[in-house]
């Protein structure tokens, strides 16, 4: 199964004892289909797919672990203006799976930008620097959403 490790435990495991926190089989389904998603899933939609896992799993369930999962900074969650909280997973197995979104004003659509030229990964290095020396502010990690139109919705107008 992709995401697991050879001893059969999901790389998160060792994060969530770090934590302090139990995996639980909710927690483990959730994780799961925010690991087999590419797309940035709203609650209701976690909800759905793991209540076909799992018909006990509520709302609830899914609400209170997409919030531990976002205070342990495994989960990112996003407003793309849609008035939807969504949610994806920040890392992976490999790590941070670090990328900035273009979101799309007409027709919603999310695009995930990570192929970063060196000139942009110059100019967020030099202002997370600068940020921090005047604020003396110690920059951990950012999220970035740029808000236009996409191909599409530019050629339709």
């Amino acid at each position: 199964m992709p995401g697991r490790h050879r001893k059969g435990q999901a790389w998160w495991h060792g994060r969530f004892r770090g934590y302090g926190y139990k995996i639980t089989a909710g927690r483990e389904i959730i994780l799961g289909i925010l690991a087999r998603s590419e797309k940035h899933l709203s609650a209701e939609e976690i909800y759905i797919t793991a209540h076909t896992i799992n018909p006990a799993i509520g709302m609830t369930t899914i609400y209170r672990t997409l919030d531990i999962l976002s205070k342990m900074r495994l989960v990112n969650k996003f407003d793309f203006g849609d008035g939807r909280a969504r949610y994806e997973l920040s890392e992976g197995p490999k790590g941070i799976r670090h990328h900035h979104h273009l979101v799309c004003t007409s027709c919603n659509r999310v695009i995930d930008y990570t192929d970063f030229v060196d000139e942009e990964v110059g100019l967020l290095t030099r202002t997370e620097k600068s940020l921090t020396g005047k604020y003396n502010f110690k920059i951990s990690h950012h999220l970035i959403q740029f808000y236009g139109l996409c191909e599409n919705c530019h050629n339709e107008k």
